[in-house]
C-alpha cells in the first residue's frame, strides 16, 4: 500500500514568484528533486536551501519535490514548512529566516491610516512589492480572503513576509481569524514585529479582552516589549450596538473599523451606493470610537473600476467624522489619499488656531483664545492632526510657520 503524498503551494500553469512543494514520507533514504526554470543559475544554491530547511525539520527520508516558479527563499522555506507538518503533525521546529533590519520600524497609535491595503495570506505573489505602492498600511489577511484548506499555509507566509519583507514604511497588519483559530494565528505574529492586529467581527468586549490576554502572553514568552495595538472590526448588528463597549475593551485599541458587507446581511438587506442602510451604523461606529479617542476606519469600496464612485464614497466618509478606508487594489489609494486630504479652507482654518495655541503656549495660558472665542483641546488637536495631514500630502510645507504662509 503506497503512502500519502502531501502538496503545498499553487496549483495551475500561471505561477509566479511562488513553488509548489510535495513530500511522500516513506523509510528509504531522503531522496530531494529541484525543478526550476531558472536551475541553471540556482539550481545549487535551492537545493542547499531544500536540504537545510528539511534538515531543520529532521526530516531524513522519504521522497520530497519542489517545482519552482520564481519564488523568493522565504517562500519556498514557508512551503516546505507547510508541506512536512501536514505530513508530521508532531514536528514543532520552525523555519525562521533571518530578521531583516527593514522590517524593524515601529508604528504609533495615531499613525494615518487613511488606507489600508488587503493582501491574501496565502499569495505572496501580491506581497512582494505592496510597499511600492504607498498604502498608510498593509493587511496580510488570515481570515476570508484565504480559503479554508490553505489557512495553515497562510499563517507560515505571513510570519515569513514580517520577518523578510520591506513594506517601505506602511503599518504591519494582520487580519487573524475568528475565535480560537484567530487565538491561535497570533503565536505566529506576535513575535515577528506585526504592528496592530485587526480582530473581525468583533461583537462583544470579551473578544477583545481574548485577544489582549493572549498577545500580552506572547509578548511575555517572546521577550518583545514595544506595543501591538488592534482594530476590532463590527460587522453585524450586535457588533454595532455594542460598539462603546468594543472601543473601551482595551487600552490597545486604536481604530474601530466597520465591514458592510457582512453587517447588511446581518440586518437582512443589501448594500446600495446610496448607503442609506449603513448610516445608523456608520454613525454609531464613528461616536464610539469619537467618544474613547480612537480612529474611525470605513469599510472598503468594492467596484476597483470606479474611481468616481471610490472619491464620492471617501468624501462622505470623511463627511461622517471616518479617518480611513479599506482598499482591495493598489489603484484605490491614491485616489483615498487626495480624497481624504484636507481642503484649503479647513487648512487655513487649523494653521489660526495651531497659531493660536502656540501663542497661548509662549504666553503660559492655559486656555487658546482665537479672537474672542476660547478653543477647546480637543479642537486644536484636531488642527494640529490636519496641519500634519497637509504636510503629509504635501500641500503645504512642514516649515510652513517660517515662510508665513498664514
Amino acid at each position: 500500500m503506497s503512502k500519502s503524498i502531501f502538496t503545498a503551494g499553487p496549483t495551475g500553469e500561471k505561477i509566479r514568484s511562488d513553488c509548489r512543494v510535495s513530500y511522500q514520507p516513506g523509510s528509504k533514504p531522503l531522496n530531494i528533486q529541484v525543478n526550476s526554470k531558472v536551475g541553471v543559475l540556482f539550481g545549487s544554491s535551492l537545493k542547499k536551501l531544500v536540504t537545510d530547511s528539511l534538515n531543520q525539520l529532521w526530516i531524513t527520508s522519504g521522497e520530497f519535490i519542489l517545482d519552482d516558479f520564481g519564488a523568493l527563499p522565504w517562500v519556498i522555506q514557508a512551503r516546505i514548512e507547510t508541506v512536512i507538518k501536514r505530513a508530521k503533525s508532531d514536528v514543532a521546529t520552525e523555519i525562521l529566516p533571518e530578521m531583516k533590519e527593514h522590517c524593524l520600524y515601529g508604528t504609533t497609535r495615531d499613525h494615518f491610516r487613511r488606507s489600508r491595503l488587503y493582501l491574501p495570506g496565502n499569495q505572496p505573489k501580491l506581497m512582494i512589492n505592496a510597499g511600492i505602492h504607498k498604502p498608510d498600511a498593509v493587511i496580510l489577511d488570515l481570515e476570508d480572503a484565504v480559503p479554508p484548506g490553505e489557512k495553515d499555509a497562510a499563517r507560515y507566509l505571513v510570519r515569513n513576509a514580517l520577518r523578510t519583507l520591506d513594506f517601505l514604511g506602511a503599518e504591519r497588519m494582520v487580519r487573524i481569524n475568528q475565535g480560537q483559530r484567530g487565538l491561535d494565528d497570533l503565536a505566529f505574529l506576535i513575535p515577528h514585529n506585526v504592528h496592530l492586529i485587526l480582530i473581525p467581527k468583533v461583537e462583544s468586549a470579551a473578544q477583545v479582552k481574548a485577544v489582549d490576554e493572549q498577545v500580552a502572553a506572547i509578548m511575555k514568552a517572546s521577550g518583545r516589549t514595544d506595543p501591538v495595538y488592534f482594530m476590532p472590526i463590527l460587522e453585524s448588528g450586535r457588533g454595532i450596538l455594542k460598539a462603546l463597549e468594543i472601543a473601551e475593551a482595551s487600552p490597545h485599541n486604536v481604530a474601530l473599523a466597520i465591514g458592510l458587507e457582512d453587517y447588511t446581511a446581518d440586518i437582512g438587506t443589501q448594500r446600495t451606493v446610496e448607503g442609506r442602510e449603513s448610516f445608523f451604523a456608520r454613525s454609531m461606529l464613528v461616536n464610539a470610537a469619537r467618544a474613547v479617542g480612537i480612529q474611525a476606519i470605513d469599510t472598503v469600496f468594492s467596484d476597483v473600476n470606479d474611481e468616481a464612485g471610490l472619491r464620492q464614497s471617501v468624501q462622505e466618509a470623511k463627511a461622517m467624522g471616518f479617518d480611513g478606508k479599506g482598499c482591495i487594489h493598489p489603484r484605490q489609494i491614491q485616489p483615498i489619499h487626495e480624497a481624504f486630504a484636507p481642503t484649503a479652507e479647513e487648512i487655513e482654518k487649523a494653521k489660526k488656531i495651531v497659531l493660536a495655541a502656540d501663542e497661548a503656549e509662549k504666553q503660559g495660558l492655559g486656555v487658546v483664545a482665537l479672537g474672542s472665542k476660547m478653543i477647546d483641546p480637543p479642537v486644536v488637536k484636531r488642527a494640529m492632526r490636519t496641519i500634519k495631514l497637509a504636510i503629509d500630502t504635501g500641500i503645504i510645507p512642514a516649515n510652513w510657520r517660517e515662510e508665513g504662509n498664514h
